[in-house]
């Protein structure tokens, strides 16, 4: 594994890597339909693989417009989205809690992160770095290509929403 996690968030609590949450994780994983497939034993291998931190209330976990190269699952706690709007104003997009996996477009495509995510409360959260996902699909690549079935759903099903949300505002155009 990789050493990027602890220099990722310096100034937070470091709990150590998340195979010492794996009841906590099983929990909560338990309660996000996409990981039904995953084994405990695929889970506990996929814990293995993250580094998890305890963040104050009002902490930026995400910020919007950093280069990203990782994501994260919130094990306990609350955070908001917030997105910038066209006039620098600040949108709410929605608040997540425990379970919630954070940053995956900016862990696949290395891209800027699209919005930020501050704690609403005192949260801990586990940290996947591309690395360590690289590792996932060299070393598990069945363990791997669930992940990235995971989060493909994720990104799909976020892609439904926004369509069916803007379909309203869209201007009326014969195809």
């Amino acid at each position: 594994m990789d050493a990027l996690p602890s220099r990722l968030y310096p100034t937070f609590e470091h709990l150590g890597s998340a195979t010492s949450f794996v009841e906590d994780i099983l929990e909560i994983i338990d309660s996000i339909a996409l990981f039904d497939d995953f084994s405990r034993e695929e889970i506990e291998l996929f814990c293995s693989y993250m580094t998890c931190y305890g963040a104050p209330r009002n902490t930026c976990l995400l910020g919007e417009g950093e280069q990203g190269g990782h994501l994260l699952v919130i094990f306990t706690g609350q955070a908001k989205i917030i997105k910038r709007d066209v006039d620098d104003s600040e949108k709410l997009v929605g608040i997540v809690g425990p379970g919630a996996m954070l940053g995956e477009m900016s862990l696949i495509d290395g891209q800027p992160r699209s919005a930020s995510c501050i704690t609403t409360e005192p949260s801990d959260f586990a940290v996947l770095t591309r690395d360590n996902l690289s590792e996932i699909l060299l070393n598990s690549p069945r363990l791997g290509n669930k992940l990235f079935l995971v989060l493909l759903q994720r990104m799909t099903r976020r892609l439904r929403d926004i369509s069916n949300r803007l379909l309203p505002y869209l201007p009326e155009t014969p195809l």
